[in-house]
């Protein structure tokens, strides 16, 4: 990333050190963004996402200590981790300085600050960032998996493990999480990347499309065989096939199945020679894994020769800080699509997003911010843009209603209160009755 593509918030309580900073980077960087009040950090990164934070170390409030540069670092660091903060401070704050290097900050400038030295701190920065930016999306190199979350991580882990081996993968997840990327990401950082990649649906065949479509059939097997045709194994031989659905086929299918993958060939329909396949398999499926360990309903042995290995996908509810991620993905991506200037996010948008239970996950979300975009008249989106369907909205809120847990009544009665308070920290903290330092811990412990 240059210095002129760079979103750069300066955040100080001294209206001078403001002003010097955004005369001496507006010619430089794409946009720079200042900021009095520390307290609206969370509602600034909602509604633009900055590549560099400029943070003072001491305001007035909180503490006086000299460590509010340190409880406001913590702050950006859980609400953005990928958002690099350089500090700022007086000589005798170095100590502090140095302290806050080992809780995360990039780098930090003494006041007064020699301006060719703030610039030099900010390049470095940018390409550091690039730099590992480059390296994470080496993992897949033909499409983005958006995810900061822990959970994700874990994902990632797994895939950067996995892929480069033969290993057949079961990839599990809810309806909507992105199940088919996972696969597609395992074969493009594989040695068969270069190979075809087969995609089948076999829970919507039927037993005899079942057999033709994956194992082949020749001219003349059944009556509307007018000529030779391969299967999904051979036609993904040397690749990878990918069995979506997998959960949902008969048991006689499974025998079927079981005894190409054991034999690593398959008999086309209508003929008597078998044809030798290398594949890697990949399968996916919606189903509970105490279904599949039902042999009543899946058999052991098909289950261990597809599952070397198995990928969870979680749900979007339990990936917190993605949704903003993946908002800011989909609403430029729709944007663009169809001709509309670039949006921004008003705090209440996300809010709202994350107090959804998201039951259709990341394609629910997609469908939801491009009917947004579509109909939204003006650059900022506001939470009265969103509108779910009702069949959805029916379900989270009886969810919501009966849910008596602890942490889900917490959980709700923030979200509820910070988008009535359109996100702001101390007023949604004076309302609930709790300081603003408890209100941010909370909102960390929920990845809100």
């Amino acid at each position: 990333m240059v210095l002129k593509e760079a979103t750069i918030l300066v955040i100080d309580d001294d209206a001078d050190v403001l002003t010097a900073l955004r005369l001496l980077l507006k010619p430089l960087v794409k946009s720079v963004v200042t900021e009095k009040n520390p307290s609206n950090i969370n509602a600034q990164i909602e509604r633009t996402g900055f590549d560099v934070i400029i943070l003072d170390m001491n305001f007035n409030g909180l503490v006086n200590t000299g460590n509010e540069g340190i409880f406001w670092l913590n702050e950006i660091r859980n609400e953005r981790p990928e958002t690099a903060v350089i500090l700022m401070t007086a000589y005798a704050d170095i100590d502090l300085a140095i302290r806050g290097l080992k809780e995360g900050a990039s780098d930090f400038l003494m006041k007064p600050w020699k301006n060719e030295k703030v610039i030099e701190t900010i390049t470095t920065i940018l390409e550091k960032k690039k730099s590992k930016t480059t390296q994470k999306k080496h993992l897949n190199s033909s499409l983005d998996i958006i995810g900061e979350s822990d959970v994700m991580e874990d994902v990632f882990v797994k895939l950067k493990k996995v892929a480069p081996t033969d290993a057949n993968v079961l990839v599990l997840g809810e309806n909507g999480t992105g199940k088919d990327l996972i696969a597609r990401a395992l074969h493009d950082n594989s040695k068969r990347k270069n190979k075809p990649f087969v995609k089948v649906d076999v829970g919507a065949l039927t037993s005899t499309l079942f057999e033709s479509e994956l194992f082949g059939y020749k001219k003349g097997a059944f009556t509307d065989a007018r000529e030779d045709r391969k299967g999904r194994f051979e036609a993904a031989n040397g690749g990878t096939l990918f069995l979506d659905e997998i959960g949902n086929i008969s048991l006689g299918q499974q025998v079927r199945l079981l005894t190409v993958l054991q034999n690593r060939q398959v008999t086309p329909l209508g003929s008597n020679e078998s044809i030798p396949v290398d594949i890697r398999l990949i399968c996916a499926t919606n189903i509970d894994p105490s279904v599949l360990a039902d042999e009543k309903k899946f058999r052991k042995d098909l289950i261990y020769r597809i599952n070397t290995v198995d990928i969870i996908v979680p749900p979007l509810r339990e990936r917190g800080k993605d949704i903003t991620e993946l908002s800011r993905h989909f609403v430029s991506l729709y944007a663009e699509k169809y001709n509309k200037t670039p949006f921004t996010f008003d705090p209440g948008f996300i809010s709202k997003l994350k107090k959804h239970d998201f039951p259709g996950n990341v394609r629910e979300l997609q469908y939801v911010l491009e009917r947004a975009v579509i109909m939204t008249d003006g650059s900022v989106l506001k939470p009265e843009d969103l509108v779910f369907s009702s069949i959805e909205r029916s379900a989270t809120k009886s969810k919501s209603a009966t849910s008596l847990n602890l942490d889900d009544i917490e959980k709700n009665a923030i979200l509820t209160v910070l988008e009535k308070n359109k996100g702001n920290v101390s007023k949604s903290a004076k309302e609930l009755g709790i300081t603003r330092a408890a209100l941010y811990r909370r909102l960390d412990k929920y990845e809100l």
